[in-house]
C-alpha cells in the first residue's frame, strides 16, 4: 500500500508563511504528479498546484506568485511554501499523488490522497 503523511499546517498570521510537506512511503514504482489542493468549510476541494516528476510545475490563478510546489524525488516528498497567506487560505490542505505499481509484467496508475493538514490564517 501507499502512504501520505502532511505535516507543516498550524496557525499563522496574515501576512506570514509556512511549508507544508507530503511524503509518500510504500511499494511503489514512482511517483509521477503530485498535486496540492484545499478546502475550506463550506466550499468544494480546490486545485492549487501541480509538479510532474521532470519538475514542471502548474500553479491556480488564486496562488501564483505566492506558493511554491516543490518535490525532492529522493525523498518521495512534495513541499508547499506559502507566502503572503490571508484568511482566505485557510483551509484544510491536501496532498494528492498519482504512483506507478508494478503489477507483473505490466504496470498501472494510482492515485492517492492525503488526510490532509489544517491551515489557520488569523487576521
Amino acid at each position: 500500500q501507499v502512504q501520505l503523511v502532511e505535516s507543516g499546517g498550524g496557525l499563522v498570521q496574515a501576512g506570514g508563511s509556512l511549508r507544508l510537506s507530503c511524503a509518500v512511503s510504500g511499494r511503489f514504482f514512482s511517483i509521477t504528479v503530485m498535486n496540492w489542493y484545499r478546502q475550506a468549510p463550506g466550499k468544494q476541494r480546490e486545485f492549487l498546484a501541480d509538479i510532474t516528476s521532470g519538475g514542471s510545475a502548474n500553479y491556480a490563478d488564486s496562488v501564483k506568485g505566492r506558493f511554491t510546489i516543490s518535490r525532492d524525488n529522493a525523498k518521495n516528498t512534495a513541499y508547499l511554501q506559502m507566502n503572503s497567506l490571508n484568511a482566505e487560505d485557510t483551509a484544510v490542505y491536501y496532498c494528492h499523488v498519482g504512483v506507478r505499481i508494478l503489477t507483473g509484467i505490466s504496470s498501472s496508475l494510482y492515485s492517492y490522497w492525503g488526510q490532509g493538514t489544517q491551515v489557520t490564517v488569523s487576521s
